[in-house]
């Protein structure tokens, strides 16, 4: 019991410590027990499907889940938090209106305090469902809403811990919602190809994509935007004894950006994958946990640069 009481302190040294330099009242990441002492205190928003949450959800906690349809056309996901392009890129944003819609639909304001909850999906690597909590969290931080966190290990650390569990849909009271979006956080392919030698490039796909060694469905051609650095996003995570999936310590995270990125907070910065998806893991970790100031999402990824004919790509090499 000693020893679990040590290691709750060690995880609220951590994640729970308060980050005046970014202004927040909320840490980035919470874990379990944090979020059952303050669950009243904060929006706690499901993105699961409409089934897994029927099935058992955190009391009090609201539904709006990622994807919510399949565009036959492109073989892409689309919700109200993403949406597919006339050309057919993944994981686009909505427009500002119609975000500023749902958010309000779900009752939250810019001063709310909002915790993600996700779990990995069946059928697919768990990384991909893990990721999805930070492309929402980085989505309602562009429309201004500065103090959102993830639920460290999500809906499967709650259940696996035996925390009370609800199947009665919470309902949000609607309230309008209007800011100005962080257009800054995300940019374009005319963007990147501008910085391509400049800024520091990541590369946030398995290694083997990023080498060239294998294919995504959705990117024609192989390997990485030329100069990109290879940080995988799966490698944020640990697996637990109990089958959940928890963020590695501050600690290791910072080591594992320094390490690739470098120590200079101010560098600019542009982080890629191939939808968009584990691009905004590491920029939600690197701006929200970890400071760095000048961090940007190429929201096509690979799977626009690929298919632009005259993009360059480097394959068979780190660099």
């Amino acid at each position: 019991m000693k020893r679990m009481k040590q290691l709750s302190l060690i995880l609220l040294v951590i994640f729970v410590l308060p980050f005046p330099v970014l202004g927040r009242e909320l840490s980035p990441i919470v874990p379990t027990d944090w979020l059952s002492a303050h669950s009243a205190e904060v929006v706690i928003l499901d993105i699961r499907s409409p089934g897994d949450y029927a099935a058992g959800h955190i009391p009090g906690s609201i539904n709006e889940p990622f994807a919510t349809a399949f565009d036959p056309t492109c073989r892409g996901p689309s919700s109200h938090w993403i949406i597919g392009s006339k050309d057919c890129l993944w994981l686009q944003l909505p427009e500002a209106g119609d975000l500023f819609k749902t958010i309000g639909n779900l009752g939250i304001k810019m001063d709310s305090r909002v915790v993600v909850v996700t779990a990995p999906n069946a059928n697919e690597p768990p990384y991909f469902g893990l990721a999805n909590a930070t492309r929402v969290a980085d989505t309602l931080i562009y429309a201004g809403i500065k103090n959102v966190a993830i639920l460290d290990g999500g809906y499967p650390r709650w259940a696996a811990e035996g925390r009370p569990a609800s199947k009665d849909p919470a309902t949000a009271t609607p309230a309008p919602y209007q800011a100005k979006v962080k257009k800054e956080i995300f940019v374009s392919i005319e963007y990147v190809r501008k910085h391509v030698g400049k800024a520091v490039i990541v590369d946030a796909r398995d290694a083997e994509v990023y080498f060239g060694m294998a294919m995504e469905p959705f990117a024609p051609r192989e390997g990485h935007i030329p100069t990109a650095r290879s940080l995988p996003t799966p490698w944020m995570w640990k697996l637990n004894p109990d089958g959940t999936y928890v963020y590695r310590d501050k600690e290791t995270l910072k080591a594992m950006a320094s390490g690739v990125i470098g120590q200079d907070k101010a560098n600019g910065i542009i982080v890629y994958c191939g939808v968009g998806g584990y691009a905004s893991s590491w920029w939600f970790v690197l701006t929200q946990v970890l400071g760095y100031q000048n961090v940007r999402i190429f929201d096509g990824s690979i799977q626009e640069w690929s298919k632009d004919p005259k993009a360059p790509m480097t394959k068979y090499s780190w660099r």
